[in-house]
């Protein structure tokens, strides 16, 4: 048997501190080395017993988990896996958790604390191996801000100019994913294709995460809603627990938002997008797969290949879990695979010179 994966639960409830540490005890391949009802004694414990993750809960005595995430990040990065409320602060605050270096996040019930954390017994566990093996960074800065944003000069940040509509950008991501889609929209110019998005996320924090980033990004970034037109200059994110994928309506694309079954597991599934841009889309389609662990969307993303899509896959070196690039390369689905910073840039390249072309036709 391989070293266990040691951990350390950081929570002001006692309860819950209790049911985490069963929960990780109950598994052959960890174990829960100690647990803190605040940051200041995490610190100690964390210096004392090097572990290999730490569960951190948002709202502490004597130190908020938001300022000890930071202050961690930035003096002893290490994996994170934040314990969160399923409320609008909560995933507010969980959302910037995930800006300053946490791998992923676990909501907990806000009534039935204790059959609700069994439940969520498997999806915790998984997500502290997945944490385990999580590529790491050392928080350099303060995450970008709106007035931040609104300066980034790049070769992406220029107008487009005239672009058929029919082009449509793909993206899926799961753990860690959150950071790189920001990432590659707020480079993109206002008048960018429209852009769709699937991003493994629960009800209840995809409303947040699209408000966020829309105060970042020169396209506005929203949920998707069922039968709405798909626009340019616009980016739609499949809303938490429900299956998101396109359509066409005569001469538009349309979203489709729906509670069919999951896929792989997920719900939403970036298979079930993708497979509606090979279906729907074709050649009119570029696919960007991004971090995240796991294989959903690889098959897919090589059907958008075969139907005439240009593909994107983030390398290994710049995801936080590099699970579905891996499975889109294995599936013979990319055809670029960059560092997360130059996907954005080789895209607006790409797009601009198909803007060249239609011009030189008018």
């Amino acid at each position: 048997m391989g070293k266990k994966i040691r951990v350390i639960v950081v929570d002001d409830s006692a309860l819950v501190r209790s049911l985490l540490a069963q929960i990780i005890n109950r598994q052959s391949d960890m174990e829960c080395i100690g647990t803190a009802n605040d940051p200041l004694i995490a610190r100690e414990m964390i210096r004392e017993l090097n572990p290999d993750v730490i569960t951190l809960d948002v709202e502490m005595p004597r130190m908020d988990g938001i300022d000890f995430l930071g202050r961690l990040m930035r003096l002893r990065p290490m994996p994170v896996l934040m314990i969160s409320t399923l409320t609008e602060r909560g995933a507010e605050v969980t959302l910037k958790a995930l800006e300053l270096g946490a791998v992923d996040f676990v909501a907990k019930p806000r009534v039935g604390l204790s059959s609700g954390l069994s439940e969520l017994a498997g999806q915790i566990v998984d997500k502290i191996r997945v944490a385990a093996a999580a590529h790491v960074r050392r928080l350099q800065r303060e995450p970008a801000t709106a007035a931040t944003t609104a300066q980034v000069s790049s070769p992406s940040s220029g107008l487009l100019g005239r672009l058929s509509t029919e082009k449509l950008i793909f993206i899926g991501a799961s753990t860690g994913g959150t950071e790189a889609i920001k990432e590659v929209l707020v480079h993109m110019p206002a008048d960018s294709p429209a852009i769709v998005i699937t991003q493994h996320m629960p009800p209840g924090f995809t409303t947040s995460f699209a408000a966020r980033l829309n105060g970042l990004c020169q396209i506005t970034v929203k949920e998707a809603i069922n039968g709405e037109r798909i626009l340019p200059g616009h980016a739609y994110i499949a809303p938490g627990g429900t299956q998101f994928h396109i359509s066409r309506s005569g001469a538009n694309y349309v979203a489709v938002v729906d509670d069919s079954p999951p896929v792989n597991r997920h719900k939403p599934s970036v298979e079930v997008l993708f497979k509606s841009a090979a279906a729907v889309a074709g050649r009119n389609a570029f696919g960007i797969m991004l971090t995240g662990m796991g294989n959903d969307g690889a098959a897919a993303m090589r059907e958008m290949k075969d139907a005439g899509a240009y593909n994107y896959v983030q390398d290994e070196a710049s995801c936080i879990v590099f699970g579905m690039p891996r499975e889109a390369i294995a599936h013979g689905a990319a055809d670029e695979v960059l560092p997360l910073t130059q996907i954005a840039p080789a895209l607006v390249a790409k797009l601009r010179g198909g803007a060249d072309r239609v011009l030189h036709r008018i």
